[in-house]
């Protein structure tokens, strides 16, 4: 009779180690990638604390301004630093009319120049123009406002300002003496240093847009114009919005080229002849001179709503090109 069988014995084999951690532990990587972690956690969270701890002192800075006037420092437009009375309206005004009198001047030629850049120029251009037109947003502010002294107010003063007067002086916005130094030389010259950013955001939204898009309505017998406002524009409308308002955003926070330029004068004026006053620049013009607490305690204010009015407009734009664009890198058109 044959004997009894062997029992096999069955072999318990430890499940393989993940490779990457194999590697850390052979090479003894563990402690050094542990450390590379917390610093870069770190280098994030220091961001995080230095915008919070702007906003402490901007708080902190301006609570003699705000329990003095309250809500009718932002209502009143009194700036007399020798009776210590402070109101911040000339200065909202200023921003929001230069501001928006840039958009006006800015948005069409940012447009036109994105939508010639990334449909109708050829290859060869398209380059040397992209960088060209982005190049102007790399010029110093400074560099702006001296340009506008020496050249944009004299040709406003001599020859636009005239013409504007004589054929739409019928209108408050045209009227009154010619200063040179006013409310549109600010426009104007923030209306130049912000076509670069919407340009470019323009143009990356426009060339996230599908090439499906543009040869569909093509096929559909739409002529280019047709196929650009319809299959282009119409996709890409609210990643442009974004970047109008990373413009304003811009042209918001524009500090030393529209001090130059935009005449210094706290005053509520209808007319774009006269000259203004904006938040940023009665911060660079006034701040090394306030004396009294209650003074530095209002251009600490008006610093305050001045930065979080940026942050909100720039939040804005960031999720509008966001909502667009996904995340995508911008693809060439062939």
């Amino acid at each position: 009779m044959p004997g009894p069988q062997p029992v096999e014995q069955t072999k318990v084999t430890a499940a393989p180690e993940q490779p990457a951690a194999l590697l850390l532990h052979v090479s003894g990587g563990e402690i050094p990638d542990r450390i590379f972690k917390g610093a870069m956690t770190a280098c994030g969270l220091a961001v995080m604390a230095v915008l919070v701890l702007i906003v402490y002192e901007l708080v902190i800075r301006s609570g003699l301004s705000w329990h003095a006037f309250g809500f009718k420092f932002f209502a009143s437009s009194e700036w007399d630093p020798v009776n210590e009375q402070f109101g911040a309206l000339p200065f909202i005004y200023g921003t929001l009319v230069s501001s928006f009198f840039a958009l006006l001047i800015a948005v069409p030629l940012a447009i036109g120049v994105a939508v010639f850049t990334t449909e109708m120029c050829p290859k060869a251009f398209r380059g040397p123009l992209s960088f060209f037109v982005e190049l102007l947003a790399a010029i110093p502010s400074v560099i702006y406002g001296l340009w506008a002294m020496y050249v944009l107010i004299p040709v406003l003063s001599t020859y636009a300002q005239p013409v504007l007067a004589k054929t739409l002086g019928w209108t408050p916005l045209f009227s009154g003496p010619f200063f040179g130094y006013s409310m549109l030389a600010a426009g104007i010259i923030l209306a130049i240093m912000i076509i670069p950013i919407i340009s470019s955001i323009t143009r990356e939204v426009l060339m996230v847009v599908p090439q499906h898009q543009r040869e569909g309505v093509l096929a559909l017998g739409a002529t280019r114009w047709e196929m650009i406002r319809v299959g282009v524009l119409r996709n890409a409308r609210a990643g442009i919005l974004g970047g109008i308002i990373l413009g304003l955003g811009r042209a918001l926070g524009e500090t030393m080229a529209v001090t130059m330029v935009i005449g210094n004068r706290p005053e509520i004026a209808k007319s774009l002849f006269a000259p203004g006053y904006t938040m940023a620049s009665v911060l660079a013009n006034e701040f090394s001179e306030a004396t009294g607490d209650t003074y530095l305690s209002a251009l600490v204010e008006i610093g305050l709503a001045l930065f979080l009015v940026t942050i909100v407009v720039n939040a804005l734009a960031q999720l509008l090109v966001w909502s667009v664009t996904r995340g995508q890198p911008a693809r060439g058109q062939a």
